[in-house]
């Protein structure tokens, strides 16, 4: 059954569409008949209640530099599709935060993966914290005699912003380190909200782990390997990509998170892993379905339309709605 699917999302033009799962989603959906609507958060707005934003009719082609073609820019009524998908990154900020509310007033009439309340309450470096038991020691402050005594006990620890992206400011502290007064100074410089220390994993260095899991249940990954003299393995930072099997630690974090995921309509999450150590679940825009894909492992993308389609097949009467 044919949808209208909408999608906003950083400008097009921009993204690197070789790893970008965004690009992979609007593929797979062009491939299975789905109607494509482009736009960006900027052009979203609420009248009298009413959400509309400026689209443009979307055609993708899976060629470098010559990727995308868009059609006359129209003002819709969001109410009027069957889906949007919320695909732009992180910062997580209030324009983030102004987005899911008003997306919210569409949700559930047209289904908004995923769905704006739950990620404007699952903040990835706050809802993993709801498995204490699955994550390394970690604190959450701002306040110098707490990270001191965390580092007192724990020795090498990693700070980062708790509302930070992409492996921007992470950050290694180790027992003695003699940078921790002026990277404290720093922090409290750039960041108004506490920061995430955690105990540092040496394991890091075999590679963090990100699983895929669609609508609860874990449906593929990928180990990111860190480029050497870096703690940092995202991909954007210069990580390798390696194929990967679940360990069953793995499993049984996915297992123990995935209802959860399910009941918030999370379907399209992305959760890190290190030596069986939980340290983030991300749900804004979630990333490594294409690596997956050119690693060997299944097409993600086909098994997070399904699982859209699924939700929508119920409620839906005679195909896609005008727009």
């Amino acid at each position: 059954m044919p949808l209208t699917v909408a999608v906003q999302m950083d400008p097009i033009e921009k993204i690197r569409i070789a790893g970008d799962s965004t690009f992979a989603l609007l593929l797979e959906a062009q491939a299975r008949g789905h109607r494509l609507l482009y736009y960006t958060p900027d052009r979203l707005s609420m009248r009298d209640g009413q959400v509309s934003a400026e689209v443009q009719p979307l055609e993708v082609r899976d060629v470098e530099g010559d990727h995308y073609g868009l059609g006359e820019a129209k003002r819709i009524d969001l109410a009027s599709v069957d889906a949007v998908l919320m695909r732009q990154d992180p910062p997580f900020d209030m324009a983030y935060i102004t987005a899911t509310h008003l997306l919210e007033r569409i949700h559930p009439k047209t289904l908004v993966v995923n769905d704006p309340a739950e990620v404007r309450n699952a903040p990835e470096k706050l809802f993993v914290t709801h498995f204490p038991q699955l994550m390394p020691p970690t604190l959450i402050t701002r306040d110098k005699a707490e990270i001191e005594a965390f580092r007192d006990e724990f020795g090498e620890i990693v700070m980062k912003p708790l509302h930070g992206h992409g492996g921007a400011a992470v950050l290694r502290v180790t027992r003695q380190d003699p940078n921790f007064g002026s990277l404290y100074d720093l922090f409290a410089t750039t960041f108004k909200e506490p920061w995430v220390v955690q105990r540092f994993l040496a394991e890091v260095s075999e590679g963090d782990k990100r699983i895929i899991l669609v609508d609860g249940a874990a449906a593929g990954a990928v180990n990111r390997v860190p480029a050497p003299n870096d703690i940092r393995s995202n991909m954007v930072r210069g990580g390798a990509a390696k194929p990967t099997d679940l360990t069953a630690r793995e499993r049984e974090i996915c297992e123990t998170i995935g209802p959860e995921l399910k009941k918030r309509g999370l379907i399209f999450v992305g959760i890190d892993v290190i030596a069986g150590n939980l340290t983030e679940i991300n749900v804004t825009s979630p990333t490594g379905i294409r690596a997956i894909k050119k690693l060997g492992g299944p097409d993600l993308a086909a098994a997070i339309w399904e699982a859209i389609e699924r939700k929508i097949a119920p409620s839906s009467s005679g195909g896609a709605r005008s727009a």
